[in-house]
């Protein structure tokens, strides 16, 4: 008898994709608002007001009209190339992405992986296609059991709490969830059904209630990674077995041990191998044929290649239009995993960086370029998210001092030009194949004219000058929402922006006060040598003093030694 039970088998998503809302087949997910406007919709945020991430990515309306909407262009790992995107139905995208394999906290490297797809997630809705994005939990593995056995903890209770830690730590980083995250533990049934489907097939041999595919009666096998049989050899999770017609085989179902999670099969009581997880779950929610599969660069061989076999296998007509993968993140170069024991949790990084300092960091690199870790980076990252929110909280802080109803609709023609440019320089760039660290840079010019019509003399006299500001803090905003950047509250992030600052430089805010106060009394002493050690030991910890009539402030700021490196 089987330790856990069967589920009933799912009516395949195939049939029902886009039927109806997600929100009705996926109780318990939080779904995508489907819009269907042919002009990319852009909306203001008031960051005044709460704004989850779900809720800044609906109810968007038409800003820039004449902006028509772009073709998108994305790189295929088939193809080795970019290639237009072409939905297999119209105004609609069904999208798969690998998820985490759930036995430990997640890192960085995993973090990049979800927040490059939270953006293709973001963009595709923001172009008013209606997108049904899978994303998986792997709950049933090798390393999930051995995790348990350490732990002394039954694995599917393990597993299911790093579920959680996980979900948790895609919030913390402004992800959108995805319409449906199936998991393989509840999804039993397709797995076996799909498994028997490739044996019918003749693709696939059992052997002592061990079911492996058989590589050799799949010719295009390597079509993904390029590589050849002869170049194959068991690896990661694929374990050496004399019993296999060709070491590159790999388990489809794996036969009971002492003390593993196991379930009721044709072949005997056992579990999932790794890959079949994936082929089953996307067929099941996407059918065999759909738009986009994701993941990390590590995932292109096996686990990605061993997919299409099987797919492919149990259904001719499986066909995957795009196949997307997002370069590593490495420290001194090295890629960075669990196994090799170098990486950095979620957590360990959000404990000293704020979380959008984070996204802004894995944004700022284009997503299949490698990403090296490093505080150089997460502090620049960090500094400049600063510069934006206080940037856009003194724009606010203004704002709100003016009656709206007052407003004039016109503003100077250089205004409208930096602000077209955005937009432009927006859709240009996401639409070739997710070029965020464009977008990033796109945001200097308005920022820029904000603080000169802010502080500069000549800006304060502008004609229209309160009307450019506002257009200028929306248009910024608008694009801030997409990215995944947009705060519910400027006063709030930028006060964690310094709390984090504080704990990296390991003094407090009294501590700082007190040293502008002997900085004060040594300028009041004409102490100028005195007064600059001050400023320097603070800028040494990366803490920036800025002098003003109204007295002096500080800021977080790179601290002075990383500086001197950049």
């Amino acid at each position: 008898m089987s330790t856990f039970s069967l589920l009933k088998c799912y009516t395949p998503f195939s049939s029902m994709l886009f039927a109806h809302s997600p929100r009705t087949l996926f109780s318990g997910h939080r779904a995508a608002v489907f819009r269907k406007k042919n002009l990319p919709p852009f909306r203001a945020v008031s960051s005044s007001q709460p704004s989850t991430a779900e809720k800044n990515s609906n109810d968007s309306e038409s800003f820039r009209s004449k902006i028509p909407s772009p073709e998108v262009w994305l790189h295929n790992s088939m193809s080795k190339k970019k290639e237009l995107f072409k939905p297999k139905v119209e105004s609609k995208v069904g999208m798969y992405v690998c998820g985490v394999t759930a036995y430990d906290l997640s890192h960085i490297g995993h973090a990049r992986v979800y927040v490059n797809f939270d953006l293709l997630y973001r963009y595709f809705k923001h172009l008013g296609f209606e997108v049904c994005y899978v994303r998986n939990f792997t709950d049933v593995d090798d390393k999930i059991i051995a995790r348990s056995k350490e732990l002394g903890e039954d694995p599917i209770s393990l597993s299911r709490r790093y579920c959680e830690e996980f979900c948790q730590d895609m919030v913390t980083l402004n992800c959108l969830p995805p319409t449906v995250e199936p998991k393989v533990s509840e999804h039993i049934p397709q797995i076996i059904d799909m498994i028997e489907k490739i044996l019918n097939n003749g693709y696939a041999y059992n052997v002592d209630g061990d079911v492996y595919f058989n590589v050799e009666k799949f010719p295009e096998y390597g079509k993904l990674s390029s590589r050849g049989l002869e170049d194959n050899r068991a690896g990661e999770r694929v374990a050496v077995d004399s019993r296999k017609k060709n070491p590159a085989d790999f388990a489809l179902w794996k036969s009971v041990k002492p003390g593993e999670p196991f379930w009721d099969s044709p072949w005997g009581p056992g579990r999932p191998g790794w890959h079949i997880e994936c082929s089953a779950m996307s067929a099941a929610y996407l059918g065999y044929s759909f738009d986009i599969h994701g993941g990390g660069i590590d995932l292109v061989f096996p686990h990605h290649e061993n997919e299409i076999a099987q797919s492919c296998a149990a259904c001719s007509k499986s066909d995957i239009s795009v196949w997307m993968h997002n370069g590593f993140v490495t420290i001194d170069s090295v890629k960075m995993s669990k196994s090799l024991g170098n990486f950095f949790t979620i957590r360990q990084v959000v404990d000293v960086y704020h979380p959008l300092a984070l996204r802004y960091f894995l944004m700022s690199a284009h997503y299949r370029s490698p990403m090296n870790y490093s505080n150089i980076h997460l502090e620049s990252a960090s500094d400049r998210v600063f510069y934006i929110y206080e940037t856009l909280h003194a724009c606010e802080s203004l704002l709100n001092q003016h009656d709206q109803t007052v407003r004039k609709d016109s503003v100077p023609s250089d205004t409208l030009s930096i602000i077209d440019n955005l937009y432009n320089v927006f859709l240009a760039s996401m639409s070739d194949d997710l070029h965020t660290p464009v977008v990033l840079a796109g945001l200097s010019d308005p920022l820029k004219l904000i603080n000169d019509l802010l502080n500069t003399r000549k800006g304060k006299k502008q004609q229209f000058r309160i009307e450019s500001l506002a257009l200028l803090k929306k248009s910024i905003e608008d694009v801030l929402t997409v990215i995944g950047l947009m705060p519910s509250s400027y006063d709030e992030v930028l006060q964690q922006l310094k709390e984090k600052a504080l704990k990296r430089a390991n003094v407090t805010e009294d501590e700082i006060l007190q040293k502008i106060k002997e900085r004060d009394a040594a300028r009041i002493q004409k102490e100028y040598a005195k007064s600059d050690d001050v400023r320097k030991e603070l800028a040494v910890l990366g803490i920036a003093l800025m002098d003003s009539p109204n007295g002096t402030t500080w800021r977080p700021t790179i601290p002075l030694p990383l500086q001197e490196q950049l």
